[in-house]
């Protein structure tokens, strides 16, 4: 190719064409392209997925999330670089020993510490068969052996410490000094060997608490023991038996026996070959002594206040201290041990990790009996009252403290939503990041507040074996919540917080930078040489240096090292000193704001503390106000998962997983789900059922829980499932709904309401059974008697009280909203006025009740108000007087039908059966029985504002005729909705309701269609008379609007004509000219005369010879 035989020398980028910009131009509009679809995309799979996705946040399932720690891959040899080679070198070697520690606390914390705790869960009592026990402590050897060699370590790390801080403060005035040490503290390294510490002391008391393990490996023993005594049986060579033996009792020694902190502090220090002497070297015993009673002053000012944020975890290490320093040189300050004690009496107890609870106070009396034999017993045993009332004091004012926190955490929120919300103002940037610093430092100071509450509460009850209240433990559980919202806050608020941490982290930074740079010029200009001012002017420099850059924690590690010696000589004034240390410590919390609030956050000890749960969603269930809180609860119930993942006992941690999510899914089920499943259940059976008045229903006597609310939840998400409260419930009223109507069929029409009742009330979106609404006894619909009416004729006996029974369910809820519109007192007090005011015009008005007045009326009420619809309250009631009369007219239509049939069919039988039919049917009248079971009711004195009915009777026929004749104009345009060209339903019910009533008397009394016929007929003459006088004007217009108003008054008429018939036509039905009182009489003398026919009937069948045909 002609590539290959172009010179080496030869450059492309020499001369320049212009073509790189325009592929650069091309690739960059592509991939701008690509990332616009790529949003397109990701907005769409949100939007398809927003129903589902829960407000719970989860760090380990969230795809994307930010990371705030700032990282570097620069080594401490890089960043360690003055014109002091000793000083670099004595800065370095502390450093890389202060990660060591960090590394390995981190190690305890995540991987030794969750293996010990969970070990022996995830296999209940029921479910182990003998043998699992040694299977499980078998698949542990490793992870023991794994912290024996971790426990070694940390022993080589603790012994390094104390030789290279030995090293330095050396009292042989002949030696050489490495650096000269007066005024200069390393109380960094101090803190990190009391953290490391505090690491084995805490692996002792997980040991020590830890019944099953100690049990478990008992057993392991004795199995062993078995296989020493058959070992082929076994399948083990015996020559590999005795050295696992030995390692076996060597990890029993170093670890399971209570030993691992005391083996520690009891190392031999002093070197054996002539090196570094530890326990004889007085100027390291009193700096050791010196940095000790420092690091507790600091921490007794802060503990137990507002602002304390992690010296708790610095007195374990101070009492660690203590005990080594103690060991080490044999001298005890007893004045200062009794401050350590007194620290008790604040702080009864510190948790060390999930649910291990630490007494101080016995820890201190067990490591230095000396000293305690020479306080007096009164003092120890006033820690251990202290301890007992603590806990008192802490249940009665639990519920307080919650009520504070929720003032404080939502002043907080607002705060966070107002700072972060806000525009960053150029002219006042300074201002606003201190503000956000000191915002964001509040939301940490709450957080550890409130998980030390809940942590020591909870533990020392379950340390001491107390049982918990459940007010304290809804108190608990709420203070619960509020650790996750603040949580919630960081984490919603995390694109702005970034932003917000770099900033600040390089204002702090600027700051510090100041402070030091204001030392270093006081150095500098003293003109005094010597070796001291020159360390403390190389220390000033290297911490200038490393604050130049990103604040990870080995450059804030070596600025606090360099500034450990950057302060001696005075060389910054105490007011300078103090600003610059709380610079440090909030540099040190906003560069870790993100993994400090998780830490705090963490709820990982409610896996020990489940037994509260189940109480906790019976407060929920019972209080569905705040029903949302839920999410907060499962988010914390998750935070033991990561744990749960160095579980080593088991085949694998997915076991220990299942089995926590199963549990907790039982208990949400019994407690909450189920309920709410039954109750809803129950609510909408006694409100379908309310006719029956099963129970008092009254929320003024019963109270009255809004269950609605749970179901405006979204999804809430726990382990890899969402869990649907609103479809769980609709599933299990689908479920039961159908099971129950497969049961019973003739129920279908309850559980379909039931199914209406469930989406307006709750909103839930029920599914349709689809099951045949027909009954499985001798009974058939309509449809089915129009298919098959030659199979109805001749082999069904046909039952219509199905039918009927149905009817009358119906009729009894139309006629409550009939009583209900009848009772209200706009409506019968406008009726009252009418009747009034027909009684007095009657004598003048020819006994005809006024057509205007039935206008005004009708008018009158469309002022009360329209539905959306444009339907006025009689609109709604001729309605409802429709649908009286159809579902009579139904039951009219199958029994005439029904009754048809049968006359045809039994046409050519003999007169008896004649007479059988006509006794059946006389004992049918569907009519007379549903007239007979509605009139009493209707006719009571209670329900006498029913008696106004005949007067509204002509402002509804009014309102029918409107709306019948807007139905059939519609029949002739493009849009039919609404069309209809006939509705006797209206007639039938008014006819039914006249009856019920008895009040035809009444409302005939009225003359009302005669009134209504005059009135048109007087307006058509009258119309016609002008029509006459205008037709000799030629006025074209006139005579065309004339016509309409003709052709209009026509239509009216004929439409009261028709419903006056249909009127007329329905009374016939209910035998309307008869009133009740007549109905009565004609009653009783049927029953005479039948009661005397029956007698003549006996006589005569005496005497009569028998017919036999």
């Amino acid at each position: 190719m002609a590539v290959e035989t172009l010179s080496p020398d030869w450059e492309f980028d020499r001369v320049d064409d212009g073509s790189q910009k325009i592929h650069a131009e091309v690739q960059l509009k592509n991939y701008g392209k690509f990332l616009e679809e790529y949003t397109s995309q990701l907005r769409r799979i949100e939007d398809a997925l927003d129903d589902s996705i829960g407000d719970v946040w989860d760090f380990n399932l969230d795809p994307i999330a930010l990371k705030l720690l700032p990282y570097e891959q620069s080594s401490l040899l890089e960043l360690i670089k003055t014109e002091n080679k000793v000083l670099n070198k004595v800065i370095t070697v502390y450093a890389a020993l202060c990660c060591e520690i960090k590394k390995l606390k981190y190690e305890a914390e995540t991987k030794f510490y969750n293996g010990l705790l969970f070990y022996g869960e995830g296999a209940t009592d029921s479910s182990m068969v003998e043998g699992d026990c040694q299977i499980q402590m078998g698949r542990f050897i490793s992870f023991l052996q794994e912290l024996s060699c971790f426990v070694t370590r940390c022993y080589e790390v603790v012994m390094n410490v104390v030789h290279q801080l030995a090293a330095l403060y050396i009292s042989n005035k002949i030696a050489p000094k490495i650096i000269e040490t007066t005024g200069v503290h390393f109380q960094t390294m101090y803190e990190h060997l009391g953290e490391l510490l505090a690491v084995l002391l805490t692996l002792d008391e997980i040991i020590d608490n830890h019944i099953t393990l100690k049990d478990h490996w008992t057993m392991y023993k004795r199995l062993l023991k078995s296989v020493h005594h058959n070992p082929s049986k076994f399948g083990i060579q015996e020559e590999k038996l005795k050295p696992f033996e030995k390692f076996l009792l060597k990890l029993e020694g170093q670890l399971l026996d209570g030993m691992i902190f005391q083996a520690c502090i009891e190392q031999q220090f002093d070197s054996l070959n002539g090196g570094v002497s530890v326990s004889k070297n007085s100027t390291f015993a009193e700096e050791f002594a010196h940095s000790i009673r420092s690091i507790f002053a600091n921490v007794e000012a802060k503990l137990g206040e507002p602002s304390e944020i992690d010296q708790r975890d610095k007195y374990v290490g101070i009492c660690g201290l203590f005990v080594l320093h103690f060991q080490i040189f044999r001298t005890v300050d007893k004045k200062f041990y009794k401050s350590l004690l007194d620290i008790c009496k604040k702080v009864p107890a510190i948790t060390l990790t999930a649910n291990i609870i630490w007494f101080p106070d016995n820890f201190l009396i067990q490591k230095i009996p000396a000293a305690a034999k020479l306080l007096d017993r009164k003092s120890l045993q006033a820690i251990k009252i202290y301890r007992d009332t603590f806990l008192q004091q802490k249940a009665q004012s639990l519920t307080k403290d919650v009520q504070s926190y929720y003032v404080f955490v939502s002043s907080w929120m607002m705060k966070m939503e107002s700072i972060l919300s806000k525009e960053q103002r150029m002219d006042k940037f300074a201002e606003d990041l201190t503000n956000r610093c000191n915002v964001f430092i509040q939301g940490f100071l709450y957080a550890y507040s409130i998980s030390t509450i809940i942590k020591t509460t909870m533990n020392l009850y379950m340390s001491m074996q107390k049982p918990m209240t459940k007010t304290s433990v809804k108190a608990l559980c709420r203070l619960v919540e509020l650790l996750k919202a603040i949580e919630h806050v960081f984490y919603r608020r995390s694109l702005v917080v970034a932003d917000s941490v770099s900033h600040i982290t390089q204002h702090l930074q600027h700051q510090a930078l100041n402070s030091i740079s204001v030392a270093k010029k006081r150095v500098i200009s003293d003109k005094k040489y010597s070796e001291q001012r020159l360390d403390v002017l190389s220390a000033l420099v290297l911490a200038e240096n490393t604050l130049n850059g990103p604040s990870t924690k080995q450059r804030r590690l070596i600025v606090s090292l360099a500034l450990s010696v950057g302060t001696q000589m005075k060389t910054f004034k105490d007011e300078e000193l103090f600003p610059l240390q709380v610079v440090m410590k909030k540099l040190d919390l906003i560069s870790e704001l993100r993994e400090r609030v998780q830490t705090q956050c963490d709820c990982c000890f409610l896996y020990w503390h489940r037994a509260v749960f189940p109480i906790y969603l019976d407060d929920v269930y019972e209080n569905a106000v705040d029903a949302a809180r839920l999410h907060y609860m499962f988010s914390a119930l998750r935070d033991c998962v990561p744990a749960m993942m160095h579980a080593r006992h088991l085949e694998s941690y997915e076991v220990l997983l299942d089995c926590y999510d199963k549990e907790i899914m039982e208990i949400l089920n019994e407690h909450l789900l189920d309920k709410l499943c039954k109750e809803i259940e129950k609510d909408l059976r006694l409100s379908v059922h309310t006719h029956l008045k099963l129970d008092d229903r009254n929320p003024f006597k019963v109270g009255m829980k809004d269950l609605a609310l749970f179901f405006s939840l979204n999804p809430i998400r726990f382990f890899n499932r969402f869990i649907d409260i609103r479809a769980y419930v609709t599933h299990y009223l689908d479920k039961t709904f159908y099971n129950l109507t497969t049961v019973a069929l003739h129920d279908w029409a309850t559980y379909s309401e039931m199914r209406n009742l469930a989406t307006q009330r709750y909103g839930l979106v029920m599914t349709e059974a689809h099951l045949p609404s027909q009954t499985l006894e001798q009974g058939l619909d309509v449809l089915e008697i129009m298919r098959n009416i030659h199979i109805f004729v001749s082999r069904y006996l046909y039952n219509l009280n199905n039918q009927v029974n149905f009817t009358y369910q119906f009729l009894k809820k139309k006629f409550y909203i009939f009583s209900q519109f009848m009772y209200d007192e706009h409506i019968k007090s406008r009726l009252i006025k009418d009747i009034r005011f027909f009684r007095e015009i009657k004598d003048q008005n020819d006994h005809k009740y006024p057509f205007e007045r039935a206008e005004k009326f009708n008018r009158g009420i469309r002022k009360l108000g329209i539905t959306p619809e444009g339907q006025s309250y009689l609109d709604q009631f001729r309605q409802l007087i429709s649908q009286i009369g159809n579902a009579m007219g139904y039951v009219r239509m199958i029994r005439s039908g029904g009754l048809h049939c049968s006359s045809n069919a039994i046409r050519h039988l003999d007169s008896v059966l004649s007479d059988h039919t006509r006794n059946s049917a006389e004992g049918t009248e569907y009519f007379k029985m549903l007239v007979d079971v509605f009139a009493p009711e209707f006719r009571r004195p209670k329900n006498i504002h029913l008696r106004n009915f005949y007067i509204i009777v002509p402002p509804l026929t009014l309102n029918f005729v409107e709306h019948s004749i807007s139905c059939k104009e519609k029949l002739n345009k493009k849009n039919k909705i609404g069309a209809a060209f006939t509705d006797d339903g209206f007639a039938m019910g008014v006819a039914y309701i006249l009856k019920l009533l008895d009040q035809y008397q009444e409302f005939d009394s009225l003359h009302w269609f005669q009134s209504v016929r005059e009135k048109y007929l007087k307006e058509i003459r009258a119309v016609a008379k002008q029509q006459n006088v205008q037709s000799t004007s030629q006025d074209e217009k006139l005579l065309q609007t004339m016509n309409l108003t003709q052709k209009r008054l026509d239509v009216y008429l004929q439409e009261f004509e028709l419903l006056c018939f249909s009127l007329s036509s329905a009374r016939i039905f209910f035998r309307a000219d008869k009133t009740a009182a007549e109905e009565n009489q004609e009653k009783k003398e049927k029953e005479e005369e039948t009661k005397t026919s029956n007698g003549d009937l006996s006589d005569s069948t005496v005497s009569a010879d028998p017919v036999v045909k």
